[in-house]
This record gives C-alpha cells, structure tokens and sequence, in this order.
C-alpha cells in the first residue's frame, strides 16, 4: 500500500489511521498472523517518521508498507537529501527522540538517499518471537 501525505499536521494521524486500517486488511482479508504489539509498534513507527518527515522536509510525503515474509516494511519518502542521524541518548533532552524510538523498537532500519530526496525504511516483525520478543534491535 502506498499513500501521498497532504501537507499538514494532519497527515501524522491519517498515516497512523493508514498503517493501522492496512494491519487489520492484512490480517482479516489475507489471513495473516498480526499480533496487536506489532500492529501497535508499526503505528508507533510510521508516527516517528512521518513526524521526523513532516518536521524537516519541505514537500510532499510519501507512506509505503509492504508485508514481507514474517514482516512490514514502513518505508517513508521525503525531499530532504539529508539522511537522519540518531543522536546520543540523553534523558535530559526534551524531544528529538523519534529516530531513537524507531531503531529501539524496529527488528531493522535502513535510510539511503533516493532521487532528489530520502527514503526511510523500517521492518517490523508482525507476530513476536515464542519467548515474547520479535521488535526490538537495530541491525
């Protein structure tokens, strides 16, 4: 599935409403295990980086998930070049967690320039492991 973002504040909570209504189509159409923690960190995803998106580059947006084995790819494209950079973690820093939150939470994390722009790619496990693991950790 892939959406263009309108400009906005708006379209942080139409991308969640997007990742979410795609999960469940996933899941009841096509009978594919989702466990509720996936789906919820997979909306927690996509909230960061369209956030991140929304915050630092001019444009439009660009929302694209893709279910991939075992797993959703939340790939975010936007018109900023510049590739993020995750910052040292530092409790006392009020925001600018978002990419921090996403490597934490994302079974792996891509970023790579693409056209005059960037594309943000983070895979979800959609059902966690026997021991209750499956999201968590960075390549």
């Amino acid at each position: 599935m892939t959406a263009a973002l309108e400009p906005g504040g708006g379209r942080i909570a139409h991308a969640r409403h997007l990742t979410a209504e795609f999960l469940d189509r996933v899941r009841d159409e096509h009978g594919v295990p989702v466990s509720p923690r996936a789906s919820q960190t997979a909306v927690l995803v996509v909230s960061e980086l369209v956030t991140n998106a929304h915050k630092y580059a001019p444009g439009p947006v660009l929302l694209d998930l893709r279910v991939t084995g075992d797993a959703v790819d939340v790939a975010v494209c936007d018109s900023d070049p510049v590739l993020p950079v995750a910052r040292d973690a530092d409790p006392g820093r009020v925001g600018q967690h978002g990419l921090e939150i996403v490597r934490a939470v994302a079974d792996a994390f891509e970023a790579r320039r693409e056209g005059a722009g960037k594309r943000v790619v983070a895979r979800v496990r959609l059902v966690e492991d026997a021991d209750g693991g499956g999201n968590g950790g960075a390549p």
